[in-house]
């Protein structure tokens, strides 16, 4: 469906959950370029978060749903907004901490990676973005052990090794320094 016919049923669904009490995200999810119709105008992904800000959305995330991303074009395109990568070209982290030094402070990961788009790696997994996160001392709220209990109990129900660094290397054992 055309973008217009989307926010037109988006529209409907905003107003059923804002009644009901409850708030709502938005996502561009190809804010950064679309493999079909390449680059992403910047006007074009502020019209729409535009537009569901005036539906009462609370929050707006712009996805890299297939890529295409790089760190510079994150930094200079986010803001205050929430943010979705995928780790395809390797590069999710990357964009994960552009977009937080940009003053983003709400991403979405996946326990244990999570392929979506066809030819796309999936979201950035969750252990790996609060893993560096807490490397640089940036409180994420998480308790990592139940997080990486929840990603085990996910690969024994899968029966798949998940695609998060963290998981398959472990945290660094950072000994007493010696200098």
């Amino acid at each position: 469906m055309s973008i217009a016919d989307s926010l037109a049923g988006f529209e409907e669904i905003a107003r059923l959950v804002l009644a009901a009490g409850r708030s709502l995200r938005g996502y561009v999810v190809t804010a950064f370029g679309c493999p079909y119709e390449g680059a992403i105008l910047e006007e074009r992904v502020l019209s729409m978060a535009r537009a569901y800000a005036d539906m009462g959305v609370a929050e707006v995330s712009f996805g890299d749903t297939t890529g295409m991303a790089n760190p510079r074009m994150v930094s200079e395109k986010m803001g205050r907004l929430a943010a979705h990568f995928h780790n395809s070209r390797g590069l999710g982290l990357a964009n994960a901490y552009a977009a937080y030094q940009a003053g983003v402070r709400i991403f979405d990961s996946s326990v244990g990676g999570c392929p979506t788009a066809v030819g796309a790696m999936g979201n950035v997994a969750t252990e790996d973005l609060v893993n560096m996160l807490e490397e640089m001392a940036i409180d994420t709220g998480v308790d990592f052990a139940k997080l990486l209990e929840v990603t085990a109990l996910i690969e024994e129900v899968l029966a798949t090794q998940p695609a998060s660094f963290t998981c398959r290397q472990g945290r660094p054992v950072w000994g007493p320094s010696t200098i």
